[in-house]
């Protein structure tokens, strides 16, 4: 189980948020087309796109949310978001985060995202969370929450966006794989020149080495026509 991406919005507007380094793909654009079709009642549900899953509680209209990359476990990330939750609402309140403008909360809080998703994606997360006994009540409920395609939630120029999107990427990645195989192929190219230089050049010497010894040395005083 990694937890690779979080954030915390009011609707679309993005408070904070924190990427892990190891996380690719579009699912930026993603989450931004998934924070318009998350209701602001007070709710949780899991969405699965591609390989993506997206989870997300919603409370006093402030959205949690966070991706991972197992479809089947619910549990660690549930524990992980009504843990950035608590600690959220510690930190700024119930106020704050009504008017607050975009990303005015990310340089305090995207460490805390990144410091609490660190801890969730440890070894010692499963046993912390089955060993916290009010966690595990709060979570309890996550086995009966509806886990949906998000698909079913976009409309037509929504699916072709993301498509879009993808497919950028995608070129993306095959211009990065064609500028590398091209490289490749250079370097492959002048590593076999120089072995073909060194290769001419010890025949060279080779034969140059012969002639000398059997001309009388280096000034071929044998071979030399008188």
């Amino acid at each position: 189980m990694t937890i690779v991406y979080a954030l915390v919005s009011r609707q679309k507007t993005v408070l904070a948020e924190y990427t892990a380094t190891s996380a690719t793909g579009n699912f930026p654009t993603v989450t931004r087309v998934l924070l318009s079709k998350i209701p602001p009642q007070d709710g949780k549900m899991t969405y699965v796109y591609d390989n993506y899953v997206f989870h997300y509680i919603v409370e006093s209209g402030i959205c949690y949310l966070c991706m991972s990359d197992e479809q089947n476990k619910h549990r660690i990330p549930y524990a992980f978001l009504q843990d950035v939750k608590e600690t959220f609402i510690a930190q700024f309140g119930l106020e704050e985060p009504q008017t607050a403008i975009a990303f005015s909360m990310n340089e305090a809080f995207s460490k805390v995202l990144r410091e609490r998703m660190d801890y969730y994606n440890s070894e010692n997360a499963d046993l912390s969370v089955d060993n916290i006994g009010h966690v595990k009540s709060q979570i309890e409920d996550v086995k009966g929450i509806m886990v949906q395609n998000i698909e079913k939630v976009l409309e037509r120029g929504e699916k072709i966006e993301l498509l879009v999107d993808k497919t950028d990427r995608l070129n993306q990645q095959a211009f990065k794989f064609e500028s590398s195989s091209r490289s490749l192929r250079k370097a492959m190219y002048w590593k076999k020149m120089r072995c073909y230089m060194f290769m001419a050049g010890g025949v060279f010497l080779l034969i140059l080495f012969a002639s000398m010894t059997m001309c009388g040395g280096i000034t071929f005083s044998k071979c030399r026509k008188h």
